[in-house]
């Protein structure tokens, strides 16, 4: 199957010793190369599909049109997140991975479409990490998110990120049903190794089996 047929160019590498695949999507200017060692990073031997956002602004790959900056133009996000969401169900059959053991790892654009799709398309993802993201929409009603472990790392300096933009997507999640994990980031847009290790941290925790409580006997 040709990269037309699945409707992105994009990069796929196989997995070996984890059931997961990693949605990895990339920031503004990013292409679906960009993003593939933070993907590795963040979901150690998980199957990696990077597609590259199919929209331009002054040449810049992104997956959505915006108005502003941090003004999005709400029907082209609407469509695009179709269009993300039907390239993942055809990838799945093309690359045989299960489509239940999808982690979402998206950056600054790539966090906001990922956020969109898990809001307009509940069950598409198994899990998310978000770098950077923004509010997408305020979904009306709130969709079912029935517990979906989400993992959204800011940065408290961020010049594009509002503290209180960071504020509402929690909001907007936990309304949904999400179990949404936070970390603040001494940081400005830009990643850190820490919060990298943070959220591969995270995504490790989710597949540890619960401790059981130690039993003890009179003696």
């Amino acid at each position: 199957m040709t990269e037309q047929d699945l409707g992105f160019v994009h990069r796929w590498v196989p997995g070996h010793g984890s059931p997961l695949t990693a949605l990895v999507l990339h920031g503004t200017g990013g292409d679906e190369s960009d993003l593939l060692p933070l993907g590795a990073a963040v979901a150690p031997g998980a199957a990696l599909l990077s597609p590259r956002g199919k929209v331009r602004e002054n040449g810049a790959p992104r997956f959505f049109k915006r108005v502003a900056l941090g003004v999005f133009d709400q029907a082209d996000l609407s469509a695009r997140t179709d269009e993300l969401v039907t390239f993942v169900h055809r990838a799945a059959a093309a690359y045989g991975f299960d489509p239940t053991k999808i982690v979402a790892v998206g950056y600054s654009n790539g966090a906001n479409i990922a956020s969109s799709a898990l809001l307009r398309h509940p069950g598409v993802f198994a899990r998310a990490v978000l770098f950077r993201p923004m509010v997408p929409f305020v979904p009306d009603p709130s969709p079912a998110l029935n517990g979906m472990p989400v993992y959204i790392s800011a940065g408290r300096v961020d010049p594009i990120v509002r503290r209180d933009n960071t504020e509402e997507l929690v909001r907007v999640l936990t309304t949904a049903g999400a179990s949404v994990t936070v970390r603040w980031e001494e940081a400005g847009h830009a990643l850190t190794s820490g919060e990298v290790q943070g959220a591969s941290d995270w995504l490790s925790d989710l597949d540890r089996p619960p401790k059981r409580p130690r039993r003890y006997t009179t003696p």
